[in-house]
């Protein structure tokens, strides 16, 4: 069984080569544009590398995109396959992640109390007698 430490460079080195195979096209699908890499992980016994994906248009494309990934998987699995020397390569599972929007929901919602706060203190200085 391998250590975490090579488990984690795997998922590394799948992460980075499946990252430069989007950005130079070599998976041409144009269901697969805009869309990045959040996070790889590999099971411990090298039977899966679940691929957590989003996109810059967000959600509204989820579906249209995991259904790209499972199309090209085939090819994806085979070219990762002679890049990384393992005996056994791992099957490929793709997730939608919700992470950047998420982050992006919990900003607006820092901002917005932001705003609030600085419109209760003005609020508060233009109420007090001089």
């Amino acid at each position: 069984m391998p250590s975490k430490l090579r488990l984690k460079r795997i998922a590394d080195r799948i992460n980075q080569l499946l990252s430069e195979m989007l950005v130079t096209g070599q998976v041409s699908d144009p269901r697969l544009a805009g869309v990045f890499i959040t996070d790889v992980r590999v099971d411990r016994e090298l039977n899966f590398a679940s691929i957590y994906i989003s996109s810059l248009e967000g959600k509204e494309r989820q579906n249209e995109i995991l259904s790209g990934f499972e199309h090209a998987s085939g090819y994806i699995r085979s070219t990762l396959a002679k890049e990384i020397q393992i005996r056994t390569f791992p099957a490929l599972r793709f997730f939608w992640d919700e992470t950047p929007e998420r982050a992006e929901r919990i900003e607006r919602l820092i901002d917005s109390l932001s705003e609030h706060d600085s419109d209760d203190k003005q609020k508060k200085e233009n109420s007090e007698p001089n």
